[in-house]
């Protein structure tokens, strides 16, 4: 099913998901990479351009997938779930999504403070619109930074308690993200 069911996740939203996994690890790791390159790497400018494109291409994909979540909303909790397991599940979701839009704006920040836009991959340009934020390139990068390393500490919690549903509770947390 394309949509998602009472039980399970439709195709799109399994799509989703999994794409933006492999982004936001992506992402990470070419952001890691690329803070050590010197001016004489090849990479020098080239990272950066791929990075700003793809985190661009990330905020299209998310804003698409808060509309989705609202068109198929996801499947019902599972009913051996304590409430507080499915309160946090809920609470981790939304603060997931709102970590990744705020990672996304202080990019934008970084990328844009010089006052030129984003050229994504030559296909449009995103215009830098706030460019007069005293030291906006250091502290948004500061920013970017810690966000983006509480982003995966909290998708690794994510990651492992959906392992935990599957291996010690034996519920169907994980393969519902499978649609099964």
């Amino acid at each position: 099913m394309i949509k998602n069911q009472t039980s399970h996740y439709g195709l799109i939203s399994i799509f989703i998901h999994w794409l933006t996994v492999i982004i936001v690890l992506g992402l990470s790791v070419l952001g890691l990479w690329m803070v050590d390159l010197d001016y004489y790497s090849e990479w020098y400018k080239t990272g950066p351009e791929i990075h700003r494109s793809i985190g661009v291409l990330l905020a299209l994909l998310l804003m698409f997938r808060l509309v989705w979540r609202f068109l198929s909303p996801p499947p019902a909790s599972i009913e051996s779930h304590k409430v507080w397991e499915q309160i946090s599940a809920r609470l981790v979701h939304w603060f997931l999504l709102l970590l990744m839009c705020a990672v996304i704006a202080a990019g934008y920040l970084i990328s844009t403070a010089d006052g030129r836009g984003i050229d994504v991959f030559g296909w449009f340009v995103v215009p830098a619109t706030l460019t007069s934020i005293p030291d906006q390139e250091d502290l948004a990068g500061d920013i970017h930074f810690y966000l983006a390393m509480t982003l995966l500490a909290m998708a690794a919690l994510h990651g492992l308690a959906a392992l935990k549903h599957h291996f010690i509770d034996r519920d169907g947390t994980l393969v519902r993200m499978f649609g099964r």
